[in-house]
C-alpha cells in the first residue's frame, strides 16, 4: 500500500523495532497525527484468545473517563413509560415496532448505539441480519439491553465504549482524539486497559495480550510495550 508524503513524514518518527511504554507512546501518537481533520486515536490489541470457544469470547464496555470526542446518535427500542424516560435522558431516536421496516426496507441507519429494553428484544431480533454485521446490536453484556435506560444513555453520551474480539482475536478500540491531552488519552487508554485485563477469559492461559498498538486514523502504528498483561 503506497502512503502520501505526511504518512512517510509521521512514519520517521516511530521506531518500528522499539515497543514504547504507553506514555511515551500516547505522546507519540499525537505527534503522527498529520491530517487536516480530528483524527482519531485507536487502540489495537491482539490476543491469545481463539473466539471459536465460548469461554474465551470476549465482550463488554468501559466508560472513557475523557469521553470520546464524538458525539453519538443514540437509537432506543421501547414502550410504555420507558419512551418518555429514554426522550428525557436525550436520545436521539426512541421507537418501536414503527421502525422495523424503516430500517429494513429504506436502509435507515442515521444512529451509532442501539439500546433495548429486555421486553423489545422479540421486535429487535428481527433486525439482526442488519444490525449484526454492523455490531449495533444491542447485547446485555455491553449494557444496551436493560430496563435503565437513563443510565445507558447517560454512559454512552458521556463517552462509553464497547470492545468485543474480532474474527481475528483482536480488539479495536477509539481512545479519544488527536486533539485531546496526553493526559486525557493516558486516562482513556488505562481506563480501557483495566477493563480488558479483567475481562480475561479464564480458559486462556498464558501471556494474555500478544501486541499492542496505537494509531491515529491516518497515522502509523506504535507498539507499545504488552508482555506485562
Amino acid at each position: 500500500m503506497k502512503h502520501g508524503k505526511k504518512y512517510a513524514d509521521a512514519a520517521k518518527l516511530v521506531d518500528r523495532t522499539k515497543l514504547y511504554e504507553p506514555e511515551e507512546a500516547i505522546a507519540l501518537t499525537k505527534k503522527t497525527a498529520s491530517a487536516n481533520f480530528d483524527e482519531t486515536v485507536e487502540i489495537h490489541i491482539r490476543t491469545s484468545c481463539d473466539g471459536r470457544h465460548a469461554d474465551q469470547q470476549i465482550r463488554g464496555a468501559v466508560v472513557l473517563p475523557a469521553g470520546t470526542g464524538k458525539s453519538v446518535r443514540v437509537l432506543v427500542f421501547a414502550k410504555g413509560s420507558k419512551i418518555d424516560e429514554a426522550q428525557a435522558a436525550g436520545a436521539d431516536f426512541v421507537g418501536g415496532e414503527e421502525l422495523i421496516p424503516k430500517i429494513q426496507k429504506e436502509g435507515w441507519l442515521d444512529f451509532d448505539v442501539v439500546v433495548a429494553t429486555p421486553d423489545m428484544m422479540s421486535v429487535v431480533g428481527r433486525l439482526g441480519r442488519v444490525l449484526g454485521p454492523k455490531g449495533l446490536m444491542p447485547n446485555p453484556k455491553a449494557g444496551t439491553v436493560t430496563m435503565d435506560v437513563t443510565k445507558a444513555i447517560n454512559d454512552i453520551k458521556a463517552g462509553k465504549i464497547e470492545y468485543r474480539l474480532d474474527k481475528s482475536n483482536i480488539i479495536h478500540c477509539p481512545i479519544g482524539k488527536s486533539s485531546f491531552t496526553e493526559e486525557q488519552l493516558q486516562q482513556n487508554y488505562d481506563a480501557l486497559m483495566a477493563a480488558i485485563v479483567k475481562a480475561k477469559p479464564a480458559a486462556v492461559k498464558g501471556q494474555y495480550l500478544k501486541s499492542i498498538t496505537l494509531a491515529t486514523t491516518m497515522g502509523p502504528g506504535v507498539k507499545v510495550i504488552a508482555n506485562r498483561y
